[in-house]
C-alpha cells in the first residue's frame, strides 16, 4: 500500500515555484561533490525510485530520472553494506538517494504542518540534497521479494519510527539487521523513518540543486 497525503497546493504549481528559488548557502571549505550512480556499482542494488513514478506520497512523479546517486564515499560505504548483507542472503532495494533541493522545497510546501517531521525543512536543506542520505530496505536474493518491515516506505505514521514497538518479531529482526549493517559503515538511521540513513560525512558536502536532467 502506498501512503498518500493531499497536497496543500497542486504539485505542478509548487514545482514551478520551487525551481525559481535558490537553496540556502552551504558555507565555504566543503568538499567538491562527486555523485556516483549506484546502478554502476553492483547488480545486487535494486531500485524502486518512487519519486520518478506516481507511487509516492504525493501521487505524482516529481523526479525526471529513476537513477539513484550518492557522493562517492557514501556510495562506496553502501557497497560494503551490500557485500555484508549478501552473506546473509539479502540485497538492498533503493527508494531514494540524492534529491535536488527544489524537490525538498516542494515536499515541505505540499505537506500539512502536522506531518512536517517526515519531510526536511528547505531552509536548512536535506541530507538527501547533499548526496549523503539514502532510503532503502532489504530484499531476498533468492526470490527477489522485498522483506517485510513494520511499515511501508514514506508512511507518515508511528509504524515508520525506528523504535516502533508494535512490529512483529520478524519485522523487528529485519529492521535491526538493516540498521546494524548500515551503522557499521558509518550510516545513522533517522528516528522517524526506519528506511532513512545519513552518511557520517554529510556535513562536509554542499546543498545541491542539480536537476536529474543534468546528471
Amino acid at each position: 500500500m502506498i501512503f498518500r497525503i493531499t497536497p496543500l497546493k497542486p504539485v505542478a504549481q509548487l514545482m514551478e515555484q520551487a525551481r525559481k528559488e535558490r537553496p540556502p548557502e552551504s558555507g565555504p571549505g566543503l568538499r567538491q561533490p562527486e555523485l556516483v550512480d549506484l546502478a554502476a556499482l553492483s547488480p545486487d542494488f535494486k531500485f524502486d525510485v518512487r519519486y520518478a513514478t506516481d507511487r509516492n506520497f504525493l501521487g505524482v512523479p516529481v523526479y525526471a530520472s529513476s537513477h539513484a546517486f550518492l557522493e562517492k564515499p557514501a556510495a562506496e560505504a553502501l557497497s560494503r553494506v551490500l557485500a555484508f548483507l549478501k552473506t546473509k542472503g539479502y540485497g538492498l532495494l533503493i527508494f531514494d538517494a540524492y534529491r535536488p533541493w527544489f524537490i525538498t522545497k516542494v515536499f515541505w510546501d505540499a505537506t500539512p504542518a502536522d506531518k512536517h517531521q517526515y519531510v526536511a525543512n528547505p531552509q536548512t536543506g536535506s541530507r538527501h540534497n547533499r548526496g549523503c542520505a539514502v532510503d532503502l530496505t532489504l530484499y531476498d536474493l533468492k526470490t527477489g521479494a522485498q522483506i517485510e518491515m513494520p511499515s511501508g516506505f514514506d508512511e507518515m505514521t508511528e509504524r515508520a519510527h525506528s523504535d516502533y514497538a508494535g512490529a512483529t518479531a520478524q519485522q523487528k529482526a529485519a529492521r535491526q539487521l538493516l540498521k546494524d549493517a548500515m551503522q557499521k559503515e558509518g550510516f545513522t538511521q533517522l528516528p522517524a523513518e526506519w528506511w532513512h540513513f545519513d552518511y557520517k560525512d554529510w556535513a562536509l558536502y554542499p546543498i545541491q540543486n542539480i536537476p536529474f536532467e543534468e546528471l
